[in-house]
């Protein structure tokens, strides 16, 4: 391997942006990048790349510059958006930032849990309206959660609503006993557990098979009084069909951090529904997220450099890093 390698930056303006890096400079020649001229021009000769942002169209456009690259590592845990047919198709390693964000998401998913049977949406407008209305609210022990996705934010998600008191269950590609779940049901028998989950919660990656995985038919599965959050993938739901579930009183309520269009559009009925919630892709963004990302991708640096196995690497068929 050469004295130096050649990283490209997608959505970095120099190296005091992501920290660590800057020490790095005996090991790396380093470029910065933000669109897609600029990235056409740091890409050329590039054995590295970092994706710094979300935002993998630049990459989709500059890539017939990409002659010499044989790693990207990208920001998020999902991929979908990288996975275009020529990135799909080529011999780049892509590695991801699994296990950076689960224990933020599990906690927001618990947060969402918690929420809606201590009525806190209610609270808050009673509060802001300076209203003081005693009423009753639910437990959460004993209730039943379907976790949809069982890579590690399903599992982390698992173990956490299991410490509060909920009965869970999980769903991934294939049957199969699990330690953080007892067992794991196939996607394929997702219809026939819908009708015994009090809440249903979206964690899958976007893939061919989970897209509008949860449609009209499977809102009409579940129970009238259940709950349905999504912090996975947006595109994960018919946004149309859940609207009519939540309108119809098919479903209770729904917790939703991710959507088919984002930002949410201004005119979606989503925003004025009473029985939902509605945050901005958020739920795995912590204090210190940055950090622990540029951690991972500098210590699978150190890997490269030495020729071992790295961390993360996805299976571009399938669009996940095995666990």
């Amino acid at each position: 391997m050469p004295d130096k390698s050649i990283l490209a930056v997608l959505g970095a303006d120099g190296p005091e942006d992501i920290p660590g890096l800057a020490a790095m400079g005996e090991q790396l020649e380093m470029r910065f990048a933000h669109d897609t001229a600029s990235l056409r021009q740091a890409l050329a000769g590039a054995d590295i790349m970092l994706g710094w942002t979300f935002e993998a169209t630049p990459l989709r456009e500059a890539w017939d510059a990409a002659d010499r690259l044989r790693w990207i590592h990208w920001f998020g845990a999902g991929v979908d958006s990288v996975l275009f047919p020529a990135l799909a198709e080529s011999e780049v390693v892509l590695t991801n930032a699994r296990g950076v964000f689960d224990r933020a998401m599990a906690e927001y998913v618990l947060g969402l849990v918690i929420a809606f049977p201590k009525r806190f949406k209610e609270t808050v407008g009673l509060q802001l309206g300076r209203r003081w209305r005693h009423r009753l609210t639910s437990n959460i022990e004993g209730r039943r959660a379907l976790v949809v996705g069982s890579g590690s934010i399903g599992r982390t998600i698992a173990r956490l609503l299991k410490a509060a008191g909920l009965e869970v269950a999980g769903v991934g590609r294939s049957a199969r006993p699990d330690p953080d779940f007892g067992h794991i049901h196939a996607i394929d028998d997702l219809d026939a557990l819908l009708p015994d989950a009090d809440y249903v919660i979206g964690v899958a990656p976007l893939t061919e098979r989970t897209r509008h995985l949860f449609g009209a038919a499977q809102f009409r599965a579940m129970r009238d009084s259940a709950i349905f959050i999504n912090v996975g993938r947006g595109p994960s739901v018919d946004e149309a069909a859940l609207v009519e579930a939540l309108r119809s009183g098919a479903i209770a309520g729904a917790g939703l951090d991710v959507f088919e269009t984002e930002p949410l559009p201004a005119d979606s009925p989503l925003w004025e529904m009473d029985n939902v919630l509605v945050s901005p892709h958020m739920s795995g963004d912590f204090e210190g997220y940055a950090q622990a990302i540029a951690a991972l991708f500098l210590s699978n640096f150190a890997r490269y450099r030495n020729g071992e196995p790295l961390r993360n690497i996805i299976d571009k068929t399938n669009g996940f890093a095995a666990s």
